[in-house]
């Protein structure tokens, strides 16, 4: 590999199963190199933790792939997940694993909490968003009625990038991105939400100070181990949605749909949003626009185990032709169904496996599709494409199913780590005195292969949203004393087609942006 021109910085994304480092030519945004390390996980009280000391060991593990060019980084910068909650002593070190936002543990708590400060809209116009579960105002909630000990021997409450960086820096901070995710940030007033913070237990003292855009955190101080130079700049770290957007160079109305595990939707907005029905996170970005995202629960996960159930290899698909599947396999968000399961109807002797599984792939770009216009504000112009990102935008039957009901241009990003990436170009625009969207666009961290648009299948979206709505009740187990919000229309602005409300319901894992 020739020399890169210099000078280096290094992008971390620190996810919730793996650290991914890359290490980038400032200038060109050539990646010089890689390294990776996983994290041990546990179960534990019905959720997942782990160690913050796996978060420290996965970073200097993944470094050290990256020597020995790594020791002449000239700055660095963390992003991580928004919704996993570590706990600390006044020498920085675990009180206990840290929470990892699971929704099943602190779904109940969460919803007194929502009624405790005046309901939905309340939190909406206060927060940016209704939480979730996963929120770490939701998660501190249940920590401190299941473990008082834990939250009386607090000196410290950090999220994992915050974390990392004050273990570099030795100062602890954190920014707006950040904290808009966590429930106790007014979006109003880009400060802590003294009542929130009130109506939890949480002290203001326990939480990092909020750094201005382009303020230095400090340098990499001398550290055992450590591979990084003493000295290098380090940037404040952001959440891994506000990094990849920008890793991708976004500009305010350019949506993205990130086919993972769990299916996301969201887009830079210069306008701060407030959606009192949950469907969408009214989050800050890393600079000071906003970042509106949405979230379905089944996206790559579901149409896997579809795939296995069929004993078809997942691309193996064919024509769905009449049959429809919602691979509602954990519940769903959008729509709002949390304790819904999966539906198959329309089942004939003639149905080939690969049907059933294309129908899958419909059903689940069905509910990304929907989230499309409430993520934007509003209708989204025909000629608009979508960047599809994530492990599936590598997948032509993902690809082509989105294409198809959309109707819409698709572009794939060639960058395979969008959050480490978007840390990158956040470092390089520290060290260069420039917006780091703007580094990124001229990285080309959004460029990739562009596949034009498609008729859009009308057929297809009728036969959904028909099946959608007439399922009632067995898409509601229980009926509607179960339900967790109200519902309203929401009209995808491709298809026209209404279906359910939306809003995050109990029972799911973390909302995280894996790395591929």
């Amino acid at each position: 590999m020739p020399a890169p021109d210099g000078p280096l910085v290094v992008g971390v994304h620190s996810a919730t199963r793996a650290t991914t480092v890359l290490l980038v030519d400032a200038p060109t945004g050539r990646v010089v190199a890689r390294g990776r390390s996983g994290h041990a996980l546990r179960e534990r009280d019905g959720g997942t933790e782990c160690d913050p000391e796996e978060w420290w060991r996965a970073l200097t593990d993944a470094l050290r792939h990256c020597e020995p060019w790594v020791r002449q980084a000239a700055a660095v910068s963390v992003a991580g997940p928004r919704h996993t909650v570590a706990v600390l002593d006044a020498d920085g070190r675990p009180v206990r694993p840290a929470l990892l936002g699971d929704r099943a543990r602190a779904a109940a708590r969460r919803d007194r909490l929502i009624e405790e400060l005046g309901g939905p809209r309340a939190w909406a116009e206060r927060t940016g968003s209704v939480p979730s579960p996963a929120f770490p105002v939701a998660t501190w909630a249940w920590l401190a009625e299941r473990a008082p000990s834990a939250v009386r021997a607090a000196a410290a409450v950090r999220l994992p990038h915050d974390h990392l960086t004050e273990r570099l820096t030795g100062r602890g901070v954190t920014e707006r991105g950040t904290a808009s995710a966590t429930g106790w940030w007014n979006a109003g007033t880009g400060a802590y939400d003294e009542e929130v913070l009130r109506r939890v237990g949480l002290p203001a003292g326990l939480l990092p100070p909020l750094v201005r855009r382009g303020e230095a955190v400090g340098t990499v101080r001398t550290l055992p181990g450590q591979p990084l130079p003493e000295g290098a700049l380090v940037a404040a770290g952001t959440g891994d949605a506000m990094a990849a957007a920008l890793g991708f160079g976004l500009r305010p109305g350019e949506p993205v749909v990130h086919l993972g595990g769990s299916g996301t939707v969201f887009a830079v907005s210069t306008r701060r949003p407030a959606d009192a029905t949950g469907a969408v996170a009214g989050l800050a970005d890393a600079r000071d626009a906003w970042l509106p995202l949405a979230r379905t629960l089944n996206c790559g996960r579901a149409v896997e185990r579809v795939a296995a159930l069929l004993g078809r290899d997942r691309e193996a698909v064919e024509p769905a032709g009449p049959v429809v599947v919602l691979p509602y396999l954990e519940g769903e968000s959008i729509p709002d169904l949390p304790f819904a399961s999966g539906l198959l109807c329309g089942l004939r002797h003639s149905t080939g496996a690969g049907q059933l599984l294309q129908a899958a792939y419909e059903g689940a770009v069905f509910s990304l599709l929907t989230a499309v216009s409430p993520v934007c504000g509003g209708p989204v112009a025909p000629d608009v494409p979508l960047l599809l990102a994530g492990a599936g935008a590598r997948s032509a039957a993902w690809r082509e199913t989105v294409r198809r009901l959309s109707g819409r241009a698709v572009r794939v990003p060639r960058a395979r780590e969008p959050v480490a990436l978007g840390a990158a170009a956040r470092a390089a625009g520290l060290l260069l005195g420039e917006d780091p969207a703007a580094v990124a666009r001229r990285w080309g961290g959004a460029d990739g292969p562009w596949y034009d648009p498609v008729p859009r299948d009308e057929e297809a979206l009728e036969r959904i949203a028909a099946v959608l709505g007439g399922a009632g009740a067995l898409l509601r187990p229980g009926g509607a004393a179960r339900r967790t919000g109200s519902e309203r229309a929401v009209h995808d602005v491709q298809s026209d087609v209404p279906v359910p409300g939306v809003r995050e319901g109990p029972g799911h894992g973390p909302d995280h942006l894996e790395a591929e």
